[in-house]
């Protein structure tokens, strides 16, 4: 259940214009996004869109353990039970439309990942203009791993990492530091986490110029420092060699072929995700190299009708959020029995009703 203060919008007057300052306030739910907030979240965005006073947009988690953990899948379960799919695919609507205004949003919009990164977080952040890492930075697409697929616009930017990277992470969930991160072109600063409230305040008192995008990037310059190394360029050329086959099943046999400490403990954890999930995902992203971003949130509504209607959702939360076995009973539970037939059943257009986007969010 949302309240009134699990997200909090103000306004701070500044040199220039004005800053809108979100604040994701659940820091217990390590900030999940509710449908309330995401909601709020576009309401706010659209008007101050169009307030000539607003100058720029930062968001931020409260607490020091996550920006965003995700959206809040242990309602969507809650939901999904008792009250159908419909009430649950208001979520994903809503939550698609949101990552879209943020894409499309003409002012700078600030991100400050500072703790757990995922899912909806993600969404919430790397379509703005500036996402800013810190040190505390635990970034992950890890929906394989409760029946799902990396939505929120993954189609579109996994896709387009360089050398497969963005099909590994979204086929294993790996999780990533913030060079790793900025490696991967998801965070585009780095940044001490205990700068932050001086980043704000600067945006605050600084009189952005007529392109207030690069006004805020020349301004972050002073605040950012280089990352330690990445870890993903240690396995560049391995993930490369696997990730590039065409199917699941050319994937794992690559990774066998390769035979390291790595490939082994990346095949251990692709055992251990939903089979259907897997294969879903590697099509949604080969298939989102070719499309706009418009076109991926729109693929990606199609597979979330199909996977609210499925077994291995539910299945994957209960065991994760609910019982918290960690022992999922997929069905099918072998990628052998996920035929190319049902894979391609999440693609297939909407009888009743397509993800659109209003004249006023795009």
């Amino acid at each position: 259940m949302t309240n009134d203060t699990d997200i909090l919008f103000e306004e701070h007057k500044g040199s220039g214009g004005n800053v809108g300052l979100i604040t994701l306030n659940r820091p217990e739910q390590l900030n999940a996004l509710s449908f309330e907030m995401i909601c709020a979240i576009d309401d706010n965005l659209a008007q101050w869109e169009i307030n000539k006073d607003i100058k720029a947009v930062i968001i931020r988690g409260a607490g020091d353990k996550a920006f965003c953990a995700g959206g809040d899948i242990r309602a969507i379960y809650d939901q999904g039970q008792t009250e159908g799919v419909s009430v649950a695919r208001r979520f994903f609507w809503n939550e698609y439309r949101m990552n879209h205004r943020i894409k499309h949003f003409s002012k700078p919009y600030i991100s400050l990942l500072d703790g757990i990164t995922m899912g909806g977080g993600v969404g919430a952040s790397v379509h703005g203009s500036h996402c800013i890492a810190t040190e505390r930075l635990l970034f992950a697409m890890p929906e394989t791993s409760i029946g799902f697929f990396p939505d929120v616009g993954g189609s579109y930017f996994l896709s387009r990492c360089h050398d497969e990277l963005g099909v590994y992470l979204g086929l294993t969930g790996a999780r990533m530091n913030a060079a790793d991160a900025m490696e991967a072109g998801f965070a585009t600063h780095f940044v001490s986490s205990n700068r932050q409230d001086d980043i704000i305040q600067q945006i605050i008192d600084t009189n952005l110029h007529d392109d207030a995008k690069v006004a805020v990037s020349e301004l972050l310059v002073d605040h950012a420092v280089q990352p330690e190394n990445t870890e993903l360029l240690i396995h560049n050329s391995e993930i490369e060699t696997c990730f590039s086959a065409d199917t699941m099943e050319e994937i794992m046999l690559r990774l066998a072929e390769q035979d390291t400490p790595w490939s082994r403990k990346t095949t251990e954890l692709l055992q251990q995700k939903s089979p259907t999930s897997l294969k879903i995902t590697l099509k949604q992203l080969r298939k989102g190299v070719g499309l706009g971003f418009e076109e991926c949130l729109q693929q990606e509504y199609r597979m979330v009708q199909r996977v609210l209607q499925s077994h291995d959702l539910y299945e994957g939360i209960r065991s994760v959020i609910i019982d918290k076995d960690h022992n999922p009973q997929w069905s099918p539970d072998t990628l052998a029995a996920v035929t190319e037939t049902m894979v391609d059943d999440y693609f297939a257009p909407l009888a009743d009703g397509e993800l659109h986007f209003d004249e006023d969010n795009e």
